[in-house]
């Protein structure tokens, strides 16, 4: 009797030049518990400097080395047809200078940025409007409103943001990881649409 398993592709981390990749590494399985354990160990690729900076492990490939071990398997695909994989040289160290140069930059059009738009919408206009109806009076600086007003603007930013340096405040996802997570999808949609893994690697038993 013919058994049948459930094989659903998941992204892993990075990995390293040289690793074997295991259906384990890139796939959750559902099954028979026997034939489940026996097929995560099965090798799908051997990861090598012809990879470059990533791969893309195709279903069909994950079939053709799983039927090469078990033929008369049923194998059942759920959701997407193939996974990308990042490849981490394992060199990759931070650097201050640079660091610091992105960081100068990113500060400086941020600045940069926030003062164009409060120079567009007229904010020191409204802010002395606001000041002379509330107090009656008239001030070319009404700095009892600009200060609060610059400290909830860098609140609003971490609120936004939903992080504070390494602390997240909430579980929630923050507009920039979600930014982050659909640009993730589109790559690895690309990379799929691109790459092909035909010629995916895996050392011979002999």
């Amino acid at each position: 009797m013919a058994h049948s398993i459930y094989l659903q592709f998941f992204s892993p981390g990075p990995v390293l030049m040289g690793d074997h990749l295991l259906v384990k590494d890139v796939a959750r399985v559902e099954g028979k518990k026997e034939i489940v354990s026996e097929v995560l160990n099965v090798g799908v690729h051997q990861v090598t400097a012809q990879d470059k900076h990533h791969i893309v492990i195709d279903g069909l490939t994950v079939l053709a080395r799983i039927h090469s071990v078990y033929p008369d398997l049923e194998v059942n695909i759920l959701g997407r047809p193939q996974v990308v994989v990042d490849i981490h040289s394992g060199r990759r160290q931070t650097k201050l200078i640079p660091v610091l140069l992105v960081w100068f930059l990113l500060f400086t059009g941020a600045a940069l940025a926030i003062m164009n738009f409060h120079e567009d919408v007229s904010m020191l206009a409204v802010h002395q409007t606001i000041y002379q109806l509330i107090t009656g009076k008239h001030l070319e600086q009404p700095l009892l409103l600009q200060i609060p007003y610059s400290f909830g603007l860098g609140l609003g930013m971490i609120l936004f943001f939903n992080r504070l340096f390494k602390k997240r405040l909430n579980k929630e996802p923050s507009p920039l990881e979600i930014e982050m997570f659909q640009y993730r999808q589109d790559m690895e949609e690309y990379a799929a649409e691109t790459k092909s893994d035909r010629s995916s690697k895996w050392p011979s038993k002999s």
